[in-house]
């Protein structure tokens, strides 16, 4: 079902079309859930350490798929604001084209650089080969995760938060079971796992296709439609870039602290891989909301109403500090729960607990300002603002850096597990202060990035 967000009251179309995009992220997250849950259960720690310890190196390459995916759609936004049903269509057309070939680059890319950069990260070396073999199979299947993003972000950019839930749903169930499938009645270890991923998603990326084929009219290509567009692709690769060098750039970030805690030895890496997940988990609202603000901005800067731009950014500011308070307390007060999902009966939890509490605490602190990063940084992105929340992504790269790379010269596991705060912190700062630079911009008449990039 499309939603036109340029009407109506604020608070219940954000909250509406929030809520399924939480869950839908919710259940994305229950794809690398499952593989950990049961890695570890089934497989063990060092295979659970193996896992995680591409974890970063996985949000490199599917947060860039992802970056493009969403940029992509802003156009679509826009034009389906602004009434243009042949712009919306020929904007879904090219971004088809485009992620086709950049699908196929990536995936070459990702095939020859992940095995050097594993080793680079000092990955331990009695999880370096499982390491390996998984990201090989995750690289491979690169393509069938743009294509998911890539359609439900174009569902997303017409009001349709709902249908990309529903697909989540069959396909993590999917996934759960071809990991027990794969892992447990085929005994492929991690590659089952990486597997299960890849195949999951490729389902999703099918039903959403056909949904879109038979229910969302306005998002089907004619023949007339199909090409690559000069203008077209000027404004999707302009905003699809730099939000892919976003995520790139703090992917980047987090693998410089994912090499510090792979210093501390296997145990560190599995307890701080159960707890990142733990805290994926919690954040999804965030995400969430700021895929929301990425559709009701971009819908609004179509239609130039900057005032109801505003407006819905200051309901979900206020939304966002109560969750995110909410969060960070439930993530610390029930974190020996939360560990027991990860770990067999046998596994020695009292070792794991410290590195696991440490780190939670540490992100727990901090996650109004994750919060902010999220809301402010679609909400420029969906008034095509892209170059500053560029510049928020190499912020935080160079704080979660230098933190790391303090612990690393210090071997402080404190300030190793504190790069994400250190990060948010002063990230959040400055996406504050741009996204009220950018709207005096478009109040003002002016371009909403002053270089001249958006």
């Amino acid at each position: 079902m499309q939603q036109d967000m340029t009407t109506g009251r604020i608070l219940p179309i954000i909250l509406r079309f929030t809520l399924p995009l939480f869950l839908g992220n919710i259940f994305q997250q229950l794809y690398n859930m499952a593989d950990t849950v049961i890695v570890g259960r089934f497989l063990g720690p060092s295979a659970l350490a193996a896992v995680g310890s591409t974890s970063t190196v996985s949000f490199l390459l599917l947060g860039f798929a992802m970056g493009l995916a969403s940029g992509f759609a802003v156009l679509t936004a826009q034009r389906f604001g602004a009434g243009d049903e042949d712009g919306v269509r020929i904007s879904v057309a090219n971004g088809i084209l485009l992620t086709v070939l950049l699908s196929a680059l990536l995936t070459l890319l990702g095939l020859m650089v992940v095995p050097g950069l594993l080793a680079l990260m000092h990955t331990p070396a009695d999880i370096l080969t499982d390491a390996t073999s998984y990201m090989l199979i995750i690289c491979r299947g690169l393509a069938a995760s743009m294509f998911y993003n890539l359609f439900s972000s174009f569902l997303r950019a017409v009001g349709n938060s709902r249908a990309p839930l529903f697909f989540l749903v069959f396909s993590s169930c999917l996934n759960i079971a071809l990991d027990i499938f794969f892992i447990v009645r085929l005994g492929m270890g991690v590659d089952g796992a990486a597997l299960a991923t890849v195949l999951a998603q490729a389902v999703s990326a099918a039903l959403c296709l056909l949904y879109i084929f038979t229910r969302v009219r306005v998002l089907l290509p004619g023949s007339a439609h199909w090409g690559l567009h000069a203008d077209a692709t000027k404004h999707q690769l302009r905003m699809g870039i730099p939000m892919a060098l976003q995520f790139s750039v703090t992917a980047s970030g987090t693998i410089v602290m994912q090499t510090a805690i792979n210093m501390f030895g296997s145990t560190a890496v599995a307890a701080f891989t159960a707890a990142w997940r733990i805290q994926n988990i919690l954040t999804q609202e965030m995400v969430a909301m700021g895929q929301t603000m990425a559709a009701f901005c971009g819908q609004n800067f179509g239609k130039k109403d900057f005032a109801r731009i505003r407006e819905g950014v200051r309901t979900a500011v206020r939304i966002e500090t109560i969750y995110s308070v909410a969060a960070g307390i439930a993530s610390v007060a029930f974190l020996p729960l939360f560990l027991r999902l990860f770990f067999s009966a046998g596994a020695d939890l009292g070792a794991l607990m410290p590195w696991a509490m440490t780190y939670t605490v540490e992100c727990a602190i901090f996650f109004v300002p994750l919060s902010y990063i999220f809301l402010f940084r679609n909400a420029m992105q969906g008034c095509s603002s892209s170059f500053l929340p560029l510049m928020g992504g190499v912020v935080e790269m160079a704080a979660r850096v230098l933190s790391a790379l303090a612990g690393m010269r210090l071997h402080s596991y404190l300030l190793s597990a504190g790069c994400d705060g250190a990060a948010w912190l002063t990230a959040g700062i400055f996406l504050i202060l741009a996204y009220l630079h950018v709207m005096r911009r478009l109040e003002t008449g002016q371009q909403p990035d002053p270089t001249g990039l958006a």
